[in-house]
């Protein structure tokens, strides 16, 4: 099946229907989605910032990354599920929109960085201990690449929907 064949498929499902006709169900449902958006980027920036060196130097970086990431797990298990609702209204639309597609990319790409951080140099994380302030030089590269990325998800996503309905410059 053709892809655009399949995203207007999931469009017409009765729940995708049920979320674009209603006049409230889609801001209530984009309102839990910034929530859980916002706990998700706001969880990873602590680690992040701790990853950096510009924050909560004083706790260890595996006893605060253990805190925090349930609740950034559990955020984002939230903003999927908005996140696809969402999607689901509009489906064509948004696959078709260049910035949902560059934030899907920010997406992807800090999902590749957190994997390629948790295999690499974040296996040695218990071992940095609580005195070791500064992190080394991939763990760095890594919280300033996730921010940057988790930033770009933000701003492409806002574009999203100022940009969702606007006509093409070129026909």
């Amino acid at each position: 099946m053709e892809i655009d064949a399949l995203l207007r498929a999931l469009e017409a499902t009765s729940v995708a229907t049920v979320i674009r006709e209603n006049e409230s169900l889609f801001p209530w449902i984009e309102s839990l989605h910034v929530l859980a958006i916002t706990m998700v980027i706001g969880s990873i920036a602590i680690v992040d910032l701790r990853l950096i060196g510009l924050a909560s130097l004083e706790r260890a970086a595996a006893r605060l990354t253990s805190d925090v990431l349930p609740c950034t797990w559990a955020a984002f298990a939230g903003a999927v599920i908005t996140g696809s609702l969402l999607f689901s209204s509009n489906a064509f639309n948004y696959a078709h929109n260049s910035y949902f597609q560059a934030k899907f990319v920010c997406l992807c790409l800090a999902g590749i960085n957190m994997a390629v951080f948790h295999l690499g140099v974040g296996r040695a994380i218990a071992r940095w201990g609580a005195a070791a302030q500064t992190t080394p030089l991939p763990a760095r590269i890594a919280g300033a690449a996730s921010l940057l990325l988790w930033i770009g998800v933000v701003a492409f996503g806002r574009w999203t929907g100022f940009t969702l309905h606007a006509t093409p410059l070129v026909s």
